[in-house]
């Protein structure tokens, strides 16, 4: 398989879930692949599963300091950027009344603030043509409670595929949200609740799917592919929803 042979992609947030199961694919497409992670546990652990295959970089999504360092150390190794996946979030779910502004703070640096001045470090790296993937949510189409604050931090970088699509469509960089629903990864194990109500939450998560089962990260990451892809060129300031049917029926 060679849908992104020759590609160079970054993926944040690549050591687990969705990011880790899209660094897989894009690797057996034929991508130059590297992931990021706060963990330095998962980092080596990416690294034993693929090897040199894999550039593994220890980076917080919402240090935006770091987001430059991380741009020089891609820009060090590579001629150039052919596919950005946003991928890392902070999936923090609480009621209104729950919130402090520092969580709130921690969740906005590392799901919009970190993203926006990661790609404008990474702008002098994008190749003409490429392609940059931001992972939205569902959440961010519906009312579902104790979300108020991660799905607004999905609405906005979800719009920034449509304004910087239009910033940047003349050097042929191409800015797309996927957006996923309900997904079986260990992010649901982080939702910041109390057991009892992290367990209905979930209850709840799952009857919104119309079609009665969670996502997988396999069906998350074939839509990261097709967007990294050359197959998605007309495709621009979109956003693909994979989410069995959450957001339209």
């Amino acid at each position: 398989m060679s849908r992104l042979k020759n590609k160079f992609a970054l993926i944040t947030g690549g050591t687990a879930g969705i990011g880790l199961e899209t660094a897989r694919q894009f690797i057996e497409e034929g991508a130059t692949v590297a992931v990021t992670g706060r963990s330095a546990e998962a980092l080596e652990a990416v690294r034993q599963a693929f090897g040199a295959q894999v550039l593994a970089i220890q980076s917080d999504a919402g240090d935006t300091a770091g987001q430059q360092a991380l741009a020089r150390q891609i820009g060090g190794k590579w001629p150039r950027l052919d596919v950005l996946f946003i991928n890392a979030g902070d999936v923090t779910h609480r009621a209104l009344a729950d919130w402090d502004e520092a969580t709130w703070d921690q969740l906005m640096q590392t799901n919009l603030k970190g993203p926006f001045f990661l790609i404008q470090a990474l702008l002098p790296l994008l190749a003409n043509p490429s392609s940059v993937i931001l992972c939205g949510s569902v959440s961010a189409r519906i009312g579902l409670a104790q979300s108020s604050a991660y799905a607004a931090s999905k609405a906005g970088l979800l719009s920034l595929a449509r304004t910087l699509s239009g910033e940047f469509v003349e050097r042929g960089i191409r800015v797309n949200g996927l957006s996923p629903g309900p997904t079986e990864t260990a992010a649901l194990d982080k939702l910041g609740l109390p057991a009892a109500e992290q367990q209905a939450l979930r209850e709840r998560i799952r009857q919104l799917v119309p079609i009665g089962r969670l996502g997988t990260p396999w069906e998350l990451a074939k839509a990261a592919v097709y967007l990294a892809s050359d197959e998605s060129t007309y495709v621009v300031g979109s956003e693909l929803l994979v989410d069995g049917g959450v957001g339209n029926l």
